[in-house]
């Protein structure tokens, strides 16, 4: 793919945990310093930069030399880490720029957006922060959702990036934070619509929910977005593996005019899981699984526990 093609890849991927070395006084980031019981040296650091710029700049159908325009990221810490990921190796020198807002989240963890700032111009971004509280009504903090409008070669696009409340404490115990931010992206949509009479819009995030999940069947019917990766989803292929099962907590969606064959805009063309060898555990009981930095507080020096997804889009 290259830029005369108009042939564009746009990805989702949650990087599992990509701290710094510094402490920050105000979040919960203890376990990623070199004093930790994680050991995060500077080192292991720099080796993780470089290995998800390996995979970033991958990322898309095989033989496909053009890295994707826009990447949406989850479990990111804050600018510095970005600014670092894009002057890595692999993707230095591919004009990447990034959006970032630091949330409130407990851990410091936020989602970003990295883009080719060659094809897509940045007309504006925002947040929108998900309210949750506790059974003792004490305000529960999560990732704030980011909207970012721009144009992707001339075509306006709207991006919906999302990182949901995990499920660590249960699925149904934790269920209802889910559907609280899916009410959240389903109000953002509504008043983009109000302001725009045909809007293109891409919902992506870890959702840490699958696709037959109330949270993202709300998304589709109240926003009305398709989603493929319903069909991609399967008892053998996910994003992640949790308990030997997998999941396909990572998706992407969009607005059905992606299939308006009569205009000359962005056209959908395939959606998939981003999941080549060398991202994969390659022997053992977790054989076939992803190959991460850490399990628990044991270091493995792989990648994220996360799968990368995309969607390729393209201009007849």
């Amino acid at each position: 793919m290259n830029n005369n093609t108009s042939s564009y890849t746009i990805a989702f991927y949650n990087i599992e945990n990509l701290f710094d070395l510094e402490n920050d006084p105000f979040t919960n980031d203890d376990d990623f310093l070199p004093t930790s019981t994680k050991r995060w040296t500077v080192k292991r650091y720099t080796n993780k930069l470089r290995k998800l710029a390996k995979v970033i700049s991958k990322i898309g159908e095989d033989g496909i030399e053009e890295s994707p325009a826009i990447v949406g990221l989850a479990e990111v810490e804050n600018k510095k880490v970005l600014q670092d990921l894009i002057e890595s190796e692999g993707l230095a020198g591919r004009s990447y720029n990034f959006v970032h807002y630091d949330s409130l989240d407990e851990r410091g963890v936020d989602v970003a957006i990295l883009y080719k700032s060659n094809l897509f111009e940045v007309i504006s971004s925002e947040t929108f922060s998900v309210e949750l509280y506790t059974e003792t009504g004490e305000r529960d903090y999560t990732r704030d959702i980011l909207l970012v409008h721009g144009k992707l070669q001339r075509n306006p696009i709207y991006i919906i990036v999302n990182h949901w409340s995990s499920r660590r404490e249960g699925e149904k115990e934790t269920e209802h934070k889910r559907i609280a931010a899916a009410k959240v992206v389903n109000t953002i949509v509504k008043r983009i619509k109000n302001k725009d009479a045909s809007p293109k819009i891409i919902v992506m995030g870890d959702f840490n929910d699958n696709p037959e999940d109330i949270s993202i069947k709300l998304l589709e019917s109240e926003s009305n977005l398709y989603n493929p990766f319903k069909t991609v989803h399967s008892y053998n292929k996910g994003s992640l593996n949790h308990d030997f099962q997998w999941h396909m907590f990572d998706q992407i969606l969009f607005s059905h005019n992606f299939f308006d064959i009569s205009s000359s805009e962005l056209r959908f063309v395939k959606a998939d899981v981003f999941n080549p060898r060398f991202l994969k555990q390659y022997n053992g009981k977790y054989k076939g699984q992803p190959f991460r930095t850490y399990v628990g507080k044991k270091y493995k020096g792989g990648y994220s526990d996360h799968f990368p997804v995309y969607i390729h889009l393209k201009t007849p």
